[in-house]
């Protein structure tokens, strides 16, 4: 049935009165970096890790600063991605397949079982695209399910590494164990063979045919490593910093207060290799002015654990796991043939689930379809056109985390900002214009803006079918006690 989804996807156009243009050759190329942090690169303010090309596509083309993950961990943003709909509406709303959860004295609620794999019959971007006549390639990460779920299944005629991890199986040095992308040799680096096999099918593509390239990498996620090349430079950075300052307390776990692990900086050193090698390959190619490239990242990077995590998404609070804003906004990056203004800024929020009608409106392809629930195209952005939000934006967490992070939810409309607690029963309230590190809770000061927004949250909720934690009988609790207080 879902073989023939993109062909309904066009008549479904054609029922609306759309009018589907020849496909233009118009290129897209999709990075995608696992745990990326908001401000790990360059041109976001690190001072520690070295981003040159990441940092170039900013040059070149728009840099977005208010981006969003639809969720703070990786699965369900990769499925709104995919999709343009919203993790609590493909009911994917934790990593996959999540944490078991104990029904002990422990856990306010109980586990929600929510899918393990991305549904057939979602319309994917890939099948969309390929249904108008796009080569769809995919390298690296997928996490949207196994086999009969795969990328070969949801739309990309390719897939070289896509399986059901979250990591690689047997680490980022040969023998990877991942059956989808067989070892060359012993040894190699997978960052680079990913990298490698995207400029293989640039070079081998059909010219006559535009592209979706979808360069998922496993980087930088876990296990931390030593990626070639660079980790003795970033031992001796580290070496010059001095003392790490004291960890940031979060509730129950602990943040990082600076970057400074080597090993992290090394993985996102090669990251910036590819990236410099795909871009490279482009221009030789003759494809930067018909080719669209994004850049960005699934959640916020890894900051919060039980003991601090191995990157800071400082002055942002957090990170991946949690609601605040260093566990969902992230990195994007787009150079692409409208953009008017090398170097631009965007300061307008746009959400994990825009990038599928922003892409459709980029190749002159409609939007107003079924299949596109949630998602609003940013494309004028590239021209330099004012963005605004017709829409709350809502994320959607219930289930508990190896961050430390607790059932949740958070909603922000306009610049205010609501956070819920489900697992210590309280909310918390920021103003992000002023404030965007989260630092003054308002709650106290505001009641009625914030009971206004917990009810704006709790009709989206309602309105959207989302799961919500149940309460688990045999919870005495515990951990109450261990409520924070904002940030001084």
């Amino acid at each position: 049935m879902h073989r023939i989804l993109p062909v309904l996807f066009l008549l479904i156009s054609f029922c609306n009165g759309l009018v589907w243009a020849a496909s233009p050759q118009r290129n897209i190329v999709f990075i995608l970096i696992d745990d990326l942090g908001w401000s790990d690169a360059g041109c976001y303010g690190s001072t520690f890790h070295e981003t040159p090309h990441i940092d170039e596509l900013a040059a070149r083309g728009v840099r977005f600063t208010q981006a969003y993950a639809a969720c703070p961990v990786c699965s369900p943003t990769r499925a709104s991605i995919l999709t343009g709909r919203h993790p609590v509406r493909l009911q994917i709303t934790d990593w996959i397949p999540g944490n078991t959860v104990p029904a002990d004295a422990r856990h306010r609620f109980l586990q929600i079982e929510d899918r393990n794999e991305l549904p057939l019959e979602e319309i994917t971007l890939a099948e969309a695209l390929r249904g108008v006549g796009y080569q769809t390639f995919f390298a690296g990460k997928w996490h949207l399910g196994g086999a009969g779920y795969l990328p070969t299944d949801q739309g990309f005629e390719i897939n070289l590494g896509g399986a059901d991890y979250g990591q690689p199986p047997g680490g980022y040095y040969a023998p990877w164990k991942n059956p989808y992308l067989k070892e060359i040799r012993d040894g190699e680096y997978l960052t680079e063979r990913l990298t490698e096999e995207s400029i293989s099918f640039l070079k081998n593509r059909d010219p006559e045919r535009p592209f979706l390239l979808y360069l998922s990498h496993y980087d930088v996620h876990t296990p931390l490593h030593e990626a070639p090349g660079h980790f003795s430079r970033f031992q001796k950075k580290r070496q010059q910093l001095g003392p790490a300052p004291a960890a940031i307390a979060e509730r129950r776990g602990l943040s990082s207060g600076r970057q400074e692990n080597a090993r992290y900086a090394s993985m996102l050193a090669a990251v910036d290799d590819s990236v410099g090698r795909i871009m490279s390959e482009l221009k030789s190619l003759g494809l930067l002015e018909t080719t669209t490239v994004i850049f960005t990242s699934d959640n916020g990077g890894l900051c919060t654990l039980k003991s601090p995590g191995p990157t800071s998404n400082l002055p942002l609070r957090s990170g991946k796991g949690w609601l605040y804003e260093g566990g969902i906004r992230v990195p994007l990056l787009m150079v692409s043939p409208e953009v008017t203004q090398s170097g631009s800024v965007v300061e307008a929020p746009v959400l994990s689930t825009d990038f599928f009608p922003t892409i459709l409106d980029l190749i002159s392809q409609p939007t107003a379809v079924s299949g596109i629930a949630d998602g609003q195209s940013f494309a004028g952005a590239l021209l330099g056109q004012a963005i605004s939000q017709t829409r709350p934006l809502v994320w959607h967490y219930p289930h508990y985390h190896g961050s430390e992070w607790t059932p949740g939810a958070a909603l922000r409309e306009g610049d205010w900002k609501l956070i819920e607690f489900y697992e210590f029963g309280d909310a918390e309230l920021y103003e992000l214009g002023s404030d965007p590190g989260e630092r003054q809770n308002l709650a106290a000061e505001m009641p009625e803006k914030l009971a206004e927004l917990r009810g704006k949250l709790r009709a989206w909720q309602t309105e959207m079918g989302a799961m919500m934690p149940q309460p688990n009988g045999n919870w005495r609790g515990g951990g109450l006690e261990e409520k924070s207080e904002s940030l001084q």
